[in-house]
């Protein structure tokens, strides 16, 4: 036996008992109301930003009014945001989106405790998209905002996907020279309608 097979089979030998995950049901309770002030507080201090609407034709008037759209490549697969962003379909080649400055995404759901946003492939034309535009939008019902990481977790884990990103902030690094880099890994900003 090689000192290697001895090393493998000293360690499966020695595997602790396996225990039961404690149960995490609902330790934290809250109104919505209060979990759309913590969401908005956490993602707009991890440089985020947070928008409550009514309903999504607020969102068309904002970014008409904020977004030199003549100027810019908008996209979304929303068919519902025609007219503000070019509607993209997945056509297996990332490369067309190399000049995108803004994508206008949905969301499956927002985790106040973190700021963080759930985005599946069913949601994705391109799993790339979020992170090579300039600027992200995301959509959020509001009644879809979760407390914590743990229900977040206990969510997703029924779900059936090959591909699946939470996104919290604009992209954000400080590795070199401790010098912040605002989209050195992805969009630039982030800006969250809650509708």
């Amino acid at each position: 036996m090689s000192s290697r097979d001895q090393i493998l089979t000293a360690v499966k030998a020695n595997q602790p008992p396996l225990m039961t995950l404690p149960a995490l049901d609902s330790f934290f309770e809250s109104p919505k109301n209060e979990l759309i002030i913590k969401f908005t507080q956490v993602l707009s201090s991890i440089g985020g930003s947070v928008i409550e609407v009514e309903d999504e034709t607020e969102i068309g008037a904002f970014i008409r009014e904020h977004y030199p759209l003549a100027n810019i490549r908008a996209i979304s697969p929303l068919a519902n945001m025609q007219g503000i962003a070019d509607r993209y379909e997945a056509e297996n080649n990332p490369h067309k989106l190399e000049n995108v400055e803004l994508a206008i995404l949905p969301a499956h759901f927002a985790v106040a405790e973190n700021g963080a946003c759930w985005l599946s492939e069913t949601l994705l034309a391109e799993r790339v998209l979020p992170f090579i535009t300039q600027h992200l939008i995301l959509v959020v019902n509001k009644n879809d905002i979760l407390p914590t990481m743990h229900e977040a977790y206990q969510k997703i884990s029924d779900e059936t996907y090959g591909y699946g990103t939470f996104i919290a902030g604009p992209s954000k690094t400080a590795d070199i020279e401790q010098s912040l880099v605002l989209g050195a890994h992805g969009a630039r900003s982030l800006l969250v309608f809650l509708v």
